[in-house]
């Protein structure tokens, strides 16, 4: 009795083994596969674009990616759920592990790029490594999907914005009112949905009993990065106003002086 038992428990053990074996096999085989996808459009891109520089064909990819991930990531909060909001911590849906797997890849490629070609500041790649962590861990969690997909959403809105402004600046289109515009959105989208919004999520992470305390952690540390760059682009938002005030000004100046010339001239 006492060795069926034991031969029912190791059985049961194995399958379990097996079971998350296999799944750890599919989960890598994706983000292999999403990987060596967005590695085969930078390749692309780089053929298409002979006379741009390798940044050029990366910031293609990157934005590619962000407005894909921003569809997805938006039909799983606010059609597919669960509701990040009241549901943090609760298991992966399908739709969540693929979508979170084809931007690990994404992930892994682009701070790979960085780490070559050393564009980018040290911010930068603890954004990506946070990422990176972050979506590993809900993927070996089996949890907390919902909430990571809503800091991909949020992450992601504002990247098509600041590649538009990186294509305006080296096109030399950027001093017009398209920049301005762009310019605008960005900030504005960035203060609202990543500081805005973003502390909302938080508090509900912070608050439900659900999510693991390092899943908490994580997105203490991503919210913290998230300031940095608020900072960041608050003082480049000062700064351009202040020479688009000085230029104004500039010009008014200069409209008064003329019509006072020609105010000489006529009398």
């Amino acid at each position: 009795m006492t060795q069926c038992c034991f031969l029912r428990v190791h059985s049961l053990f194995f399958w379990f083994w097996s079971f998350h074996r296999r799944m750890a096999l599919a989960l890598c085989l994706q983000v292999l596969c999403s990987l060596c996808g967005w590695l085969s459009l930078y390749i692309s891109f780089c053929h298409l674009n002979k006379h741009r520089s390798y940044e050029w064909s990366c910031r293609l990819v990157t934005f590619t990616h962000g407005v894909l991930s921003i569809g997805l990531s938006a039909y799983i909060g606010f059609i597919d759920g669960p509701w990040p909001f009241t549901h943090p911590g609760s298991p992966n849906t399908p739709l969540q592990v693929h979508v979170l797997c084809l931007t690990l890849g994404y992930f892994i490629f682009d701070l790979g790029w960085c780490i070559y070609f050393q564009s980018e500041g040290t911010l930068m790649l603890a954004h990506h490594t946070l990422s990176i962590l972050g979506i590993i861990m809900a993927l070996v969690l089996g949890e907390s999907g919902t909430e990571v997909n809503a800091v991909l959403f949020g992450s992601e809105l504002t990247n098509p914005l600041l590649q538009m402004r990186w294509f305006l600046r080296e096109t030399g289109h950027y001093h017009s009112f398209t920049g301005d515009v762009v310019d605008f959105l960005f900030v504005a989208l960035f203060t609202g949905v990543r500081i805005g919004v973003g502390a909302r999520l938080l508090f509900c992470e912070m608050v439900s009993p659900t999510p693991k305390w390092f899943v908490k952690a994580g997105g203490v540390a991503m919210y913290a990065v998230s300031w940095c760059f608020m900072f960041s682009i608050w003082r480049f938002a000062w700064r351009k106003s202040i020479k688009k005030y000085h230029a104004w000004r500039s010009r008014r100046s200069e409209e008064r002086q003329l019509k006072h010339n020609r105010h000489l001239k006529i009398h």
